[in-house]
């Protein structure tokens, strides 16, 4: 990709989002998808925001801008309605995209002074909690003919997979485990070796028999969500396009805060009291927090207990 020619966007596309997508090639290559896909994601939020000012062209955004949007960010930190570390990830994503197509770091900011610094334990309850709004969710991913990025929403929400997991999942085997076992093993798409070297057995509710028999219906006769003829990172750069476009106005901020709200119902699962993010303190004896933590902390694939907090708030 790279610059494609003309002045909108320094020269690397007439749209803002597409232009991004280039200018991060340039600064990638061909590797670290993953990065890529995060920050086209995270950087098409500021250009929701730097349109409705009337701005289409990266060549007018100036720091003015930038703090009006850093302003904004921090309004909804203050609110609750989102987390610092997330509106700190999407001021550095606008950093490393300006960067990219101008060159230079004269709009460079610091996120931690403009919205605050960030923590490791989870201030916000995850939006996707509220099943009203994954399903409105949905609606509009199905409405626009996106089946497959919507069987991967309602896999990352029930079973409290990553993105990945719930792409290369493959339904049909799944789902023949969960009937016989209440159960299923997560082994693709994992990471520290869990599902390989380490089993991750994740119980299967009602909600999550669906969620697998969805997928199975939309993969047919293929081992995965992702379509016939498309690399898992082809799949992956159009499925958070689709996800930044239905999402634009939704406050479910990314695929991230379904494996949060797996991780919140679980928990009162388990405890019939709900997570310290939601009540807003720790309801059980500790012990028993201490318990719940691991036993989800395997079911997310972690190897750490202290990871538990950025999905369930202080254990404290």
């Amino acid at each position: 990709m790279g610059k494609v020619g003309g002045q909108r966007n320094f020269g690397y596309g007439k749209t803002m989002a597409w232009a991004a997508k280039n200018a991060l090639h340039d600064r990638y290559g061909c590797g670290r998808f993953a990065t890529q896909a995060t920050h086209l994601e995270r950087w098409n939020q500021f250009v929701v925001f730097i349109k409705a000012l009337g701005i289409k062209d990266a060549r007018n955004v100036t720091g003015k801008h930038i703090s009006e949007y850093a302003h904004q960010l921090s309004t909804l930190v203050q609110c609750k309605s989102m987390s610092v570390a997330y509106a700190q990830n999407l001021l550095s994503s606008v950093n490393v995209v300006l960067e990219s197509m101008r060159g230079d770091q004269l709009l460079r900011v610091s996120p931690a002074e403009l919205v605050g610094e960030r923590s490791n334990v989870r201030q916000v309850a995850p939006v996707s909690k509220n099943r009203e709004k994954v399903n409105a969710t949905i609606h509009s991913l199905i409405e626009k003919n996106e089946k497959r990025v919507a069987a991967i929403v309602l896999l990352a929400r029930e079973l409290g997979l990553r993105f990945r997991e719930a792409s290369l999942i493959d339904a049909k085997q799944a789902l023949h485990q969960a009937r016989e076992k209440g159960y299923i093993n997560i082994t693709e798409g994992t990471k520290g070796g869990r599902g390989r070297e380490i089993d991750r057995w994740v119980p299967i509710t009602q909600q999550a028999k669906f969620a697998l028999e969805t997928a199975v219906q939309i993969e047919k006769e293929g081992r995965n969500i992702i379509p016939q003829g498309m690399s898992f990172s082809q799949w992956r750069d159009h499925a958070y396009y689709v996800w930044s476009k239905v999402t634009a106005t939704d406050q479910i901020t990314g695929f991230h805060d379904f494996r949060a709200a797996y991780a919140c119902e679980r928990y009162e699962q388990i405890t019939g009291h709900s997570a310290p993010v939601i009540s807003g303190e720790r309801l059980v004896d500790k012990r028993i927090d201490k318990s719940t933590r691991e036993i989800i902390s395997n079911e997310l694939g972690h190897s750490r207990l202290d990871v538990t907090a950025a999905y369930l708030g202080s254990s404290r």
